[in-house]
């Protein structure tokens, strides 16, 4: 089973390792603050109607996460809570939404972990157009190897190739800026852990040098 880890420790292990990052938008936020998601993406492409999220829920493995391309609207709801309620009898870990959600007090009753771009009341008027095959979060296309990473700061996707050692260097991070924020409490500031008049110093004599490079010699995070 995956370890936990957070969506921000996950956006600096792919800047760190040069790894393309795919990271929803600020607007794309939890409806149930507070969780954790870290599974497998299950891609739906939703044009017309909920049968997709049944076909879906027919293939589905328990912990994934359902991740819906609805084209990025806002001026309707792709799903709702029949459909949270039926991805709790799938045992997901949760659904990630490209678009907009509705009956929101009931998916906070229901407790699955959904990230949407909003909620809005209307719902999807049946035309009869076909779904498309290519999944898209934003401008980032996803598929079944994806994993998905999303709590209160965000979602972002990992590609399959990439995985462990994004994982390995998120968790990496996260336990140096666990020490680090405890030094802090202990007495010790941050600029001190960091040796950041060092930094200053060299900065003044080499404009070349970052701080990301001052960083990374110190075995520091930030």
């Amino acid at each position: 089973m995956t370890h936990l880890v957070t969506s921000a420790a996950v956006a600096d292990a792919c800047d760190r390792l040069s790894v393309p990052l795919r990271a929803g938008p600020a607007g794309l936020t939890p409806v149930l603050p507070g969780h954790v998601v870290v599974g497998t993406a299950l891609p739906v492409k939703h044009v017309d109607g909920v049968d997709v999220f049944l076909d879906a829920f027919e293939r589905a493995r328990p912990g994934e996460v359902l991740v819906v391309d609805d084209g990025g609207r806002t001026d309707r709801a792709c799903l709702g809570d029949l459909i949270a309620a039926e991805a709790t009898v799938c045992e997901l870990a949760g659904m990630v939404v490209w678009g907009s959600h509705r009956d929101t007090d009931q998916l906070r009753e229901i407790g699955l972990p959904v990230w949407s771009l909003g909620a809005i009341a209307t719902g999807t008027t049946h035309t009869g157009q076909l779904s498309g095959s290519e999944v898209l979060f934003d401008a980032y296309r996803v598929d079944e190897t994806d994993l998905v990473v999303a709590d209160s700061d965000g979602v972002v996707l990992v590609a399959a190739e990439t995985r462990e050692k994004v994982l390995e260097t998120a968790r990496e991070i996260m336990a140096t800026e666990a020490r680090q924020a405890e030094r802090i409490r202990t007495g010790q500031s941050l600029r001190a852990q960091l040796q950041y008049a060092d930094f200053a110093a060299r900065r003044r004599s080499d404009p070349t040098y970052t701080f990301r490079d001052h960083l990374r010699a110190v075995r520091g995070a930030i």
